[in-house]
């Protein structure tokens, strides 16, 4: 977690990522991954580093951030099956956020992951797609709730515990939040897909 100055700057990337995620994933799909693994890169990096070293811990993001991006940017095959698997975990986590409080539990996350990342492999362009537009739809809604002040996201900054990533249930008891992702990612499924039609024709 960076320091709380820069949330707001990371919300703003978080939102553009996620934008260009769900509605131009597969077209651009080496540089999404580029931005989704500066974004993990950046997480952990930033996470090994003390709190109160503010400079340290940019700095530590953006070196984290480049290692990240070039790793699932040339780690195409890999990049594809680390899609699969974190959609099949986002799915999971949700499900287990909507109908149940905590997390699901451990063999359910590890079969839909395992799941998630069999069909990136075998399905790759429609995988790409739902998972580019789903997740990007996901990255943008988080961004979203960062940008506007989420409670949660300033209190874990506020407190200084780096270990806290961005949370998969943004706003706890409003039921609405998976509703607009679905909605959100079919949009950025049915533009990316007829952005492929329109290009055939």
């Amino acid at each position: 977690m960076l320091p709380t100055s820069y949330e707001l700057p990371a919300a703003i990337v978080l939102v553009l990522g996620g934008a260009l995620a769900c509605f131009a994933g597969y077209r651009l799909f080496r540089f999404v991954l580029a931005i989704y693994g500066f974004i993990l890169g950046a997480m952990l990096a930033s996470s090994l580093v003390a709190p109160s070293m503010t400079v340290w811990m940019v700095v530590a993001a953006i070196v984290g951030g480049l290692v990240g991006a070039v790793v699932l940017m040339f780690a195409y095959l890999v990049g594809i099956a680390l899609v699969g698997a974190g959609l099949g975990a986002l799915v999971a986590h949700l499900a287990a956020q909507y109908f149940g409080p905590g997390d699901p539990p451990p063999i359910v996350l590890i079969v839909l992951a395992v799941l998630g990342a069999i069909a990136a492999m075998l399905l790759q362009r429609y995988v790409i797609i739902v998972a580019t537009a789903f997740g990007g739809a996901w990255t943008v809604i988080v961004g979203l709730f960062a940008a506007t002040g989420d409670r949660r996201a300033v209190r874990a900054a506020a407190g200084g515990d780096v270990w806290i990533f961005y949370p998969m249930n943004p706003a706890p008891g409003q039921r609405w939040v998976p509703i607009v992702w679905i909605l959100l990612g079919l949009i950025g499924t049915g533009v990316q897909l007829g952005t492929r039609a329109r290009k055939r024709g």
